[in-house]
């Protein structure tokens, strides 16, 4: 559901705020209590046998210095505004905590590329772009409606979708409100429907954790 950072290798889990206590627990039978530092995107866990686990906080979750007020954080409701957007479709929305309280999806026909050459093929790509700008304007329009009037009281404006289509659409200056407020986490999702809105809820709330394994031993 999530796009994540490519860099610094491990491997990546994706938890629901509701078991991250847990987690951290069985974290801790594995490999042994760690050592918490805090860190700009959340938590480092740093376990005895060298292993360690990166807690990205959700979108909106305020800073904590410990697991405890961590855990409180990430579980805490908030009211996240999302925004998805791929080729001529777009879902916008806000979610009340793991609830979806406001939603509407459009969708506008942008043609598919064309395998035909020369001046067709140029023709095409123009209609197919002005098609596709229509598109976002719409999804911006949508954007105004619903999620402008919420700017003053929303945690984060979580994306999904295709990037540059969602910078197309938060590119309008009536949205300059809601570029503070957009995390850096941005979903993978498929063309944006009522039910893919409602599943990215889930991914704009999960705690993001990253694992690694100790480095190993090297023979002298």
């Amino acid at each position: 559901m999530t796009s994540r950072p490519a860099a610094g290798g491990g491997r990546w889990v994706e938890v629901d705020p509701a078991r991250i206590g847990r987690w951290v627990e069985g974290f801790a039978d594995r490999h042994g209590p760690p050592t918490t530092t805090v860190e700009g995107y959340g938590l480092l866990l740093a376990a005895p046998d060298g292993s360690t686990a990166e807690l990205h906080a959700p979108p909106g979750s305020p800073a904590s210095v410990d697991v405890a007020g961590f855990v409180a954080s990430a579980v805490a409701p908030r009211r996240i505004g999302l925004l998805l957007a791929r080729k001529g479709a777009v879902a916008v929305g806000v979610a009340e905590g793991a609830d979806l309280v406001v939603s509407k999806v459009d969708r506008q026909y942008v043609q598919g590329r064309t395998a035909a050459g020369g001046w067709s093929q140029q023709r095409f790509a123009r209609r197919r772009d002005n098609q596709a700008k229509a598109a976002m304007g719409d999804a911006a329009e949508l954007a105004v409606r619903l999620l402008l009037p919420e700017a003053a009281v929303l945690a984060a404006v979580v994306c999904g979708g295709d990037r540059r289509a969602v910078d197309t659409v938060l590119a309008d200056r009536r949205l300059a409100p809601l570029v503070p407020l957009r995390a850096e986490r941005l979903l993978d999702v498929p063309e944006p429907r009522h039910s893919v809105l409602v599943a990215a809820v889930g991914g704009a709330r999960a705690v993001w954790i990253r694992l690694r394994d100790p480095a190993p031993d090297r023979a002298d």
